[in-house]
């Protein structure tokens, strides 16, 4: 069955044509990038309109709806309505501006708009499920930055600074076939580590820092997502605690991911481990995100996530501990949720690595 059929399996059986218009679902239904594009679909078929710059592309890549040159966008759309003789149209509420929302409704007097989360909630319900396509292209931006991983430790030394060792990630990752980055990278050492999401500077590595790098490739649109912290030397004592701590935590819930257990229920095996350790201030953030199209996205290893994680769901499990002004330690894998358990997508080593 097909993303389309799929979709209006999951809406309601009165919404008779739906409206896509993001880039991220556009290129989920069509498999097309572009930066333009409107997908109007029905029930027993979908049309992609854009225009002459990517006509000659989506002409040759796109086989799920038929392709229609554009000219007087709302106009073509409106003769569509009209052909199919459908009442109503529902859009994405979460991404439609209310400007667009105004132009639509100008020029699309011939249907009822749908303006409620109908729609975009059907998509994120679909998308968090991953079939087997979007699995392996997630399984290869994987192996990208696995393998980026594994060269930067050559890289990394005294000296170095944080900017660089990020700049090196990225090279690396396009080096080796990725279609871009995640997100920005991440790549902190010393104190700056204490801050989850920090931005990298021109600091100097120093011998018995941490380094932590959080990064991951996009290879056909889908997004890996992976942290390591190691040590630029040996690290001391509480390091050494602190890492521990947190890799535990880490081994705990990856092994109690399976469907059918709850964000909240998954984030809490994490949190509690690291709580009766004595570190729970310092875990500010949810154990872990789902992972696709969008580096986040639906759903959630959370404490206020209560919804049941289901089969063919990929999520990032990375528990941390942050001290503020002394150093942070956080690791992230990802993985892919089955009845029984689930299949790690990380392979790269977790003990202390010390360079």
């Amino acid at each position: 069955m097909g993303r389309f059929e799929r979709l209006f399996e999951l809406l309601p059986d009165n919404v008779e044509s739906v409206l896509i218009t993001s880039d991220i679902n556009r290129r989920y239904f069509t498999g097309m990038k572009s930066s333009a594009g409107t997908v109007l679909a029905f029930r027993n078929k979908a049309y992609l309109l854009i225009d002459f710059r990517y006509i000659e592309k989506a002409r040759e890549t796109v086989k799920t709806a038929e392709v229609i040159e554009t000219k007087e966008l709302y106009k073509e759309i409106s003769a569509l309505l009209r052909q199919e003789g459908v009442k109503n149209l529902a859009i994405e509420a979460m991404d439609v501006t209310v400007s667009r929302l105004n132009v639509m409704k100008k020029h699309l007097k011939c249907v009822d708009i749908i303006e409620t989360d109908v729609l975009s909630n059907s998509i994120n319900k679909l998308r968090m499920i991953k079939d087997e396509e979007e699995m392996e292209y997630i399984r290869k931006a994987q192996e990208i930055a696995e393998s980026a991983f594994d060269d930067i430790l050559g890289f990394i030394k005294e000296g170095v600074t944080e900017r660089e060792i990020a700049l090196e990630l990225d090279r690396l990752m396009l080096e080796k076939g990725a279609e871009g980055i995640s997100f920005d990278t991440i790549a902190l050492a010393g104190e700056n580590t204490s801050m989850p999401h920090g931005v990298p500077t021109d600091k100097k590595v120093k011998k018995g820092e941490f380094v932590l790098m959080d990064f991951g490739a996009v290879y056909n649109g889908y997004h890996s997502d992976m942290t390591r912290t190691v040590c630029v030397g040996t690290p001391d004592e509480e390091m050494e605690k602190i890492y521990n701590i947190v890799l535990t935590a880490q081994e705990k819930a990856i092994a109690a991911a399976k469907a059918g257990i709850s964000g909240k229920e998954l984030d809490g095996i994490a949190r509690r481990h690291i709580c009766d350790a004595g570190y729970g201030e310092y875990f500010g953030h949810s154990l872990g995100h789902g992972v696709g199209l969008k580096i986040h996205e639906q759903p959630n290893a959370a404490p206020s996530y209560e919804k049941n994680l289901e089969k063919g769901t990929v999520i990032t499990i990375e528990p941390g501990i942050y001290i503020a002004g002394k150093f942070g330690v956080r690791i992230e894998d990802f993985v892919i949720l089955t009845e029984n358990g689930c299949i790690n997508l990380t392979k790269s080593a977790k003990n202390i690595i010390s360079l």
